[in-house]
């Protein structure tokens, strides 16, 4: 059993050791970083195989060679993709040539880059007139060191509009002749980016051709050329189908640098699904829509793909028809408005609502000859006014009727009586048994025919008529009032 002293001793041998292990360490990192600091110094940037290295590389040199053999026909496999396999050579060969066109890209910009950097004491301008890296190489191999741009056939190379004004602008142009070793290092430049172009050409043709076999249905919808893009991309079609639809759409987009010019008409987020039919046919105001609707196409088809569900690439063609009609559907214009039909007007008077409620109501509610005054105008009168707040109120004709207030004088309503009820108001006003109303003001002189005029009571008159009906004509008459049948 040890003791803690030699606890302690052992501990700090560990420490000691580690720290020797350390300094080796940093030495070693310390010694690469210096080593990568003399290769940055010793590159020469004249020489264009310190900057583009890519076909010199084993991996390109193996990838091409396979792809000239397969496009012979040495390597023919006319199996149907059924199922998700990463060790299947078709589909390693497929994810290799995309990867590897992506880095032909880059490795074409670079080039471009050195031959603008070199020509440019030649022709500064022709960077800014032809944008195409591969146009630009073509140009450059055929107008070389000459100055005159007459005796250079560029038709081949250019559409006339830029041949014009590529040969104005060298008439004028402010370059000198280059020296040979600087015209040789472009011309050479021209050659390899124009090498490295056909090899690509060569790899999308492979890819087309193999593509309908591993996704039938992405590359029906979409096109071979972007479904091989995307498949390399994402690393196989495997990640693709893991990828959600968000990034599938944006799946290849690169930063535009406007260099100060207007984004309103830039749009984001363009991957390499922007170059599907689908996309390019339609109008620019939708691609945006659109492109996250083939965004979700692609990756339910590359899911169906990956796992062979439906190896005839029917699935895909139903898709493409379907966003095709969806895009139609987009851009037809909205449906005009439908004027509705005003009602037959029954002619039927419609039931009013009444009782003691509703007049309650009428009179909470209703104008007031106070309001229709104010709303009436008198002909070549002013009317008179007040001032309430910002607001100036007319008084219409209140208070122009002569009366000098404002105060509308209520009519007295005529009842009109029923004949009832005329009968009995006579009797209690006037007295009178009979039916007939009279009062004190009715005339006691009769004409006769006898004597002329003759003095007569009318009460006594009345009562003796009464007398003379019969029984029969007493009870029945319209005349004929109560009686009472107890004695007296």
């Amino acid at each position: 059993m040890t003791t803690l002293a030699e606890s302690f001793l052992a501990d700090l041998d560990d420490l000691s050791d580690a720290s020797d292990h350390e300094q080796a360490g940093g030495q070693d990192e310390d010694g690469a970083e210096q080593m990568v600091l003399d290769d940055v110094e010793n590159l020469n940037y004249d020489s264009l195989e310190a900057v583009a290295h890519l076909r010199a590389s084993e991996r390109y040199k193996e990838i091409m060679q396979r792809v000239t053999d397969a496009l012979a026909g040495h390597e023919e496999n006319n199996r149907v993709w059924t199922a998700p396999s990463e060790e299947d050579p078709t589909y390693r060969l497929l994810v290799d040539c995309n990867q590897l066109a992506v880095d032909i890209d880059n490795e074409i910009g670079i080039i471009h880059n050195f031959m603008r950097d070199k020509y440019r004491l030649k022709f500064p301008e022709l960077e800014s007139l032809v944008h195409h890296p591969i146009d630009y190489a073509r140009v450059v191999q055929a107008i070389g060191n000459e100055m005159d741009l007459t005796m250079v056939n560029l038709d081949d190379v250019l559409p006339q509009a830029t041949i014009m004004v590529v040969s104005v602008t060298a008439s004028t142009t402010s370059g000198q002749p280059l020296s040979p070793e600087n015209l040789q290092r472009v011309q050479d430049a021209a050659v390899v980016a124009l090498q490295l172009d056909e090899d690509k050409i060569q790899i999308l043709q492979l890819v087309q051709q193999k593509m309908h076999k591993i996704a039938p249905n992405l590359s029906t919808a979409v096109g071979t050329e972007v479904a091989a893009r995307l498949m390399g991309v994402a690393g196989g079609l495997i990640n693709l189908s893991k990828m959600p639809a968000c990034n599938v759409q944006v799946l290849g987009a690169k930063r535009k640098t406007l260099a100060g010019f207007s984004t309103a008409t830039t749009q984001p987020h363009q991957g390499f699904i922007y170059n599907s039919d689908v996309i390019q046919q339609t109008p620019p105001a939708l691609r945006g829509k659109a492109s996250r609707m083939v965004g979700a196409k692609c990756t339910l088809l590359a899911r169906m793909d990956a796992y062979g569900q439906d190896p005839s690439g029917q699935a895909g063609e139903a898709m493409k028809t379907e966003m095709k009609k969806k895009v139609d559907k987009w851009q037809e214009p909205a449906p005009a408005k439908q004027h509705k039909v005003l009602p037959v007007p029954d002619m039927e008077p419609k039931k009013r609502r009444g009782g003691r409620r509703f007049r309650k109501m009428k009179e909470r509610y209703g104008l007031t000859d106070m309001r229709k005054a104010a709303n009436r105008m008198n002909f070549n009168q002013a009317e008179e006014e007040y001032i309430d707040g910002e607001d100036t109120i007319g008084l219409g004709t209140l208070g122009k009727e002569g009366s000098g207030r404002l105060r509308i004088q209520a009519q007295q309503q005529k009842q009109k009586l029923t004949a009832k009820s005329q009968k009995k108001f006579g009797k209690r006003l006037y007295g009178s048994a009979s039916g007939a109303a009279t009062s004190g003001l009715s005339s006691s002189l009769a004409f006769t025919p006898v004597q002329g005029i003759e003095l007569t009571n009318p009460l006594l008159q009345a009562q003796q008529e009464d007398a003379q009906r019969s029984g029969t004509e007493s009870y029945f008459s319209e005349y004929s009032g109560f009686r009472s049948i107890k004695g007296k």
